[in-house]
């Protein structure tokens, strides 16, 4: 059965990650092989939304994208629900990545963020974990990859700004069977398949502050501040806002 999200005056119909979408990224790879729910819907994605027309026109026209993801509680055998993960493309011209900036709605997420060598994407620089709860940001920076995970009992609604003008890159961390760590009940566990691991760094989300919003406030309404979010297209531009961020 499809889900819909009515968003303003509009509905969009999410696109469906399943579980069999996620079968290379799995720590429990036993659990995987001996489920046979494999069909069963894991969370939903809601690209391109708009309040109205206005809205959408000002964000295409910044070459920008709100979306909002829902993450249902729920184990994959002894891991933690999360997303595939992903890294971002390089700006064209440039050797910096596109960065992307989350917000909870509801419920409470785990950002897992990592940084890896250049071509080498087994050798992991950093990696840093960003507990939020409703209302909180958490900025995915230029050079980094990210994972989001739900270790609640509650489902996760989180929101994202992003550039609209490239396309996610899954390989690497679909190679590698996931990210440098997978969060199972008894905490974190290392990824074997990365030759370089360093201890996770814990951090704190974004203040508030830092793009103009009240506390609290939802990060959707910088679409009548929309010069705020000129870092997601033009990070090459705005090197200064990423100071401090990680």
């Amino acid at each position: 059965m499809e889900q819909t999200l009515k968003f303003g005056d509009k509905v969009t119909v999410a696109d469906t990650r399943k579980l069999h979408d996620m079968e290379d990224v799995l720590f429990d790879k036993e659990w995987f092989d001996a489920t046979d729910e494999r069909n069963k819907d894991l969370y939903y994605m809601f690209r391109d939304l708009a309040k109205n027309d206005n809205d959408l026109e000002a964000i295409k026209a910044n070459h920008l994208r709100y979306d909002i993801t829902a993450i249902p509680p729920g184990m994959l055998g002894s891991e933690y629900t999360k997303t595939v993960g992903h890294y971002h493309p390089e700006v064209p011209g440039t050797d910096i990545s596109y960065p992307e900036i989350y917000q909870v709605l509801e419920g409470s997420a785990t950002y897992l963020l990592q940084k890896v060598e250049r071509g080498e994407e087994d050798i992991v620089l950093d990696v840093a974990i960003v507990e939020a709860e409703k209302g909180d940001l958490v900025i995915v920076p230029p050079e980094y990859g990210h994972v989001t995970i739900n270790s609640s009992e509650t489902t996760l609604e989180m929101a994202n700004w992003v550039c609209r003008d490239f396309s996610s890159i899954y390989e690497p961390i679909k190679r590698l069977s996931g990210a440098s760590y997978f969060l199972l009940k008894d905490g974190f566990a290392k990824n074997p398949l990365y030759k370089d691991v360093p201890p996770i760094r814990y951090l704190k989300p974004l203040a508030n502050e830092k793009l103009g919003l009240n506390s609290g406030e939802n990060m959707y309404e910088l679409v009548h501040k929309i010069e705020k979010l000129r870092f997601l297209t033009a990070p090459q531009d705005c090197m200064g806002f990423f100071t401090g961020v990680l």
